[in-house]
């Protein structure tokens, strides 16, 4: 198949295009700026996205037997009201002019697999699976609407799947870097209450999920993309101490949390248990579906990635 994929150059899309392209596929990456765009795979193609512009995507949206859409700006930074309105736009926009690319286009795509997160569910003590509706907060307002800007394909023929993902853990990028900085230093423990339920995926686990349900013509609708087995802060952080060997007793006050951080801080401090109930049902099969297991994986991969490198002496585990 030819896929492209739209926020190709972000952690889960680079992850994404690289599956892809082992797997026998031809995947061409979409950016805004192909001359800065970096984290391209070997075989992959790097084409242009015109943001504003619906016609002149038509000629790559005809090329292509799906279309993976991932672009979106980072959730993780001070929400001011300017960040909030680049958090919407960054996804809302990119849906329109993709469903409009798409209408366009006298062949269109097959499939279009359609970004979204499991922060559509909003925090809460129940589990929730594709069958529960939306919260009440920022994030599931705007997971909505990211997921409604191209609902519209539907009508035209086009099979569409909204993945819903979770916290994706990475040594690449995204959260975990963040999450494992503390322990290095031996200042890790747990965050607020340690009661906020994480809802995790492994980024090699995201991208097999996503070529599963590219692969599958039988997927169409909603799937979370998140482990079986969600964790507590607590149980997540004494995990993550006991596999780099340092200490997890300390408590960070969620107090000391929501004055750095504003209300963006309700991502690290409430949760929401996400089951995968539909990729199941499936036969998705997670590499990944226990956090000890990823944790050490992800580990043994860093400790792997510093002894290759000129400065590995100097790292701290």
């Amino acid at each position: 198949m030819v896929i492209s994929i739209i926020g190709g150059t972000g952690l889960i899309g680079t992850a994404c295009a690289k599956q892809l392209v082992r797997t026998g596929h031809t995947v061409i990456v979409l950016s805004r700026n192909p001359g800065r765009a970096a984290n391209i795979p070997d075989g992959a193609e790097l084409r242009k996205w015109f943001g504003s512009e619906p016609a002149a995507n038509v000629p790559v949206m005809e090329d292509s037997d799906a279309v993976v859409n991932l672009a979106g700006a980072s959730i993780m930074k001070r929400w001011t009201s300017s960040n909030k309105e680049k958090i919407r736009l960054s996804r809302v926009r990119t849906g329109r002019i993709l469903t409009e690319s798409i209408s366009l286009a006298e062949n269109k795509p097959e499939l279009l697999v359609q970004g979204s997160a499991f922060g559509y569910y909003g925090p809460g003590e129940e589990t929730a699976d594709e069958r529960s509706g939306p919260g009440e907060d920022f994030l599931a307002r705007v997971c909505v609407e990211w997921e409604n800007s191209t609902r519209a394909v539907e009508d035209m023929g086009v099979r569409r799947v909204i993945i819903r993902t979770g916290i994706v853990l990475s040594n690449a990028g995204g959260a975990f870097p963040l999450m494992k900085l503390p322990f290095r230093f031996f200042a890790g423990g747990v965050l607020g209450s340690g009661k906020q339920i994480l809802s995790w995926i492994d980024l090699e686990d995201e991208a097999a999920a996503i070529r599963f349900l590219i692969e599958n013509e039988k997927a169409a609708g909603t799937f979370n993309l998140t482990s079986p087995e969600p964790v507590t802060n607590k149980q997540f952080s004494h995990l993550l101490g006991k596999a780099m060997g340092r200490p997890s007793f300390l408590r960070i006050p969620g107090l000391l949390i929501r004055l750095v951080m504003g209300e963006m801080s309700s991502v690290i401090l409430k949760g929401r248990a996400v089951h995968p109930s539909r990729l199941k049902e499936l036969g998705f099969d997670f590499r990944f579906p226990g956090i000890s297991k990823a944790l050490d994986n992800l580990l043994k991969e860093d400790q792997e990635g510093e002894k290759t490198s000129p400065s590995a002496g100097k790292s701290c585990i």
